[in-house]
Formats: C-alpha cells, sequence, structure tokens
C-alpha cells in the first residue's frame, strides 16, 4: 500500500491525516497516511529514512518548510520564489517540492468565499513563512496591489524583492512596509490577510481598523480558536471574515492531486471539518 504522511514538531495538532483519508476514500484510492512527530535536528534523515522504507511522498509543516525546500532536487517555481516547501513527492531518486499553500487560499477565496481577486487591493500582514508561500500564488491573480506590512520591514523588503519580477509581469503595485507606517494606516483595502504570527501567539492584533474595508474580507490563515480574535474584530467593523480552515483543505487536495494524479472533491471535506472542529 503506497504510503504518505505529515512531518512536523509539533504534530499532534494536525489534520492533514483526517483529510487526505477522506479524499482517498472519495476517489477510490488505496493508500496509508499518518503524522510523524521530527525531533528539530532530524528532518533530513527522518525524511530518507522514510523514502527508504517506501514512502511516496509526504507533507511538511512548521518549522520544516526551509529544510524541505533545501532537501528537494527540484522544485516547482512556487517554492524558489518562496524558498519553502510544504509537499515533497518521491520517485527513485528524484525528490520534487512543492508549495500548495498559496494554490490553497487563492482556491478557497476565490471559489469557496467567491471572492475576485482581481484588480482587488490586498494587505498582506507578515512577511515569514506562511507569508511567503502565498505572496506568489496571489500575485498571479492579478490584483491591482498587494502591500506587505512586518514588524520588521527588511524581512518585507527581502521577500517583496524575491517576487519583483512576478509582480512586474502580472503588472500588480507590490510594496513593502512597516506595519505602522503612514501610508498603511492611511488605506483601507478590499482584502485583509493576517499571515503573521499575532493569532498563534494570541497577541495583539498587528494594525489598526481603518485597513479594513466595509463589504471587504479579512482572512487569517490560522484555523479554530486560534483566528476567532482576528474574526471577531473584523466582523465588529462591518467586514466579512475568514479563517485558514478552506485553505488547510485546498492546499491538501493540491498535495493529493500531485501525488495521485487525482483532483479530490473538497467543499464536502471542508463541511465536515468544520462541523467536526465545532465539536470537539
Amino acid at each position: 500500500m503506497d504510503s504518505y504522511c505529515v512531518f512536523g514538531y509539533p504534530i499532534e495538532h494536525s489534520k492533514s491525516p483526517w483529510i487526505q483519508m477522506r479524499f482517498a476514500e472519495l476517489t477510490g484510492q488505496t493508500l496509508q497516511y499518518e503524522k510523524n512527530w521530527v525531533a528539530l535536528d532530524a528532518f533530513s534523515a527522518s525524511v530518507n529514512a522514510f523514502r527508504a522504507a517506501g514512502g511516496k511522498g509526504c507533507n511538511v509543516t512548521l518549522p520544516f518548510k526551509t529544510e524541505a525546500a533545501a532537501l528537494a532536487t527540484e522544485c516547482s517555481p512556487r517554492v524558489a520564489l518562496a524558498e519553502a516547501c510544504n509537499t515533497l513527492k518521491f520517485d527513485g531518486d528524484r525528490i520534487y517540492g512543492e508549495n500548495t499553500d498559496g494554490l490553497g487560499l487563492v482556491t478557497d477565496l476565490v471559489g469557496n468565499a467567491g471572492f475576485a481577486l482581481k484588480a482587488c487591493r490586498i494587505l498582506l500582514i507578515g512577511a515569514g513563512g506562511a507569508a511567503a508561500g502565498v505572496l506568489g500564488p496571489l500575485l498571479s491573480e492579478k490584483p491591482k496591489a498587494i502591500w506587505v506590512a512586518n514588524r520588521t520591514v527588511d524581512k518585507a523588503v527581502q521577500l517583496t524583492a524575491r517576487h519583483a519580477r512576478l509582480a512586474a509581469a502580472e503588472g500588480v503595485d507590490c510594496q513593502a512596509f512597516g506595519l505602522t507606517h503612514e501610508a498603511i494606516l492611511s488605506q483601507s483595502f478590499d482584502l485583509v490577510i493576517n499571515a503573521s504570527s499575532s493569532s498563534l501567539q494570541q497577541a495583539a492584533l498587528p494594525v489598526p481598523a481603518s485597513v479594513l474595508q466595509r463589504n471587504g474580507l479579512a482572512c487569517d490563515l490560522m484555523y479554530g480558536p486560534a483566528a476567532q480574535a482576528f474574526m471577531q474584530w473584523a466582523r465588529a467593523n462591518g467586514t466579512e471574515a475568514r479563517d485558514g480552515l478552506g485553505m488547510l483543505v485546498e492546499q491538501a487536495a493540491a498535495s493529493f492531486q500531485l501525488w495521485r494524479g487525482v483532483q479530490p472533491p473538497t467543499q464536502g471535506v471542508l463541511a465536515d471539518l468544520r462541523a467536526l472542529l465545532s465539536h470537539s
């Protein structure tokens, strides 16, 4: 039986096994998928051991996405831009790396939320791995602008610089700012995406409500209790709110399609997972 897994530290919270096994059931694929805890200094060795035992592919979560990109012998343009990888596919000596995070976010926003990204103005909060994973696919949807705001401005500058050629090709105004820059504080945006660690750390919201647009959309890449404060804040200020659960399911579907060559249905899986989490 073909074997897949997700590597992470920590990993206990992962919903990937539930999602991937549900996809397998719905598409008639025979496989096994489990979660593997990995010590911080043992990622490469763990992946190689899994390959040697016949593993066909894996997902990679925090904090190993950068190491996964370096481990790949071949990678997609998305991995090259993000410098992070969340999906590996094994084929003999070949290790193919993909980043499905941004693909999952775009599919969720456009397909599930019905939000038109083309020609809209986006504020992307954060410049770490989560933001890096989604910026490229967002640019490819041809929004009018994506402004990246981060506490450490240099990190945002480095991220936008890596994506400058893609932004120019798509005709997108892509700039980097500090969180408290006047340009950010004086604007409102059609879409505000929280890709920072503020929700995970239960920290104060990183930007003022002035960035929100009434009848716009605010999306936190976290889900469950971690995303609730951000979503409540957005709704209290007249903005529709969405968490990252749809992105989680859609990025998993993109991984499944890469491994199995079959696109699984996602909307029912997302509804079932949301109901499952609401009762847990």
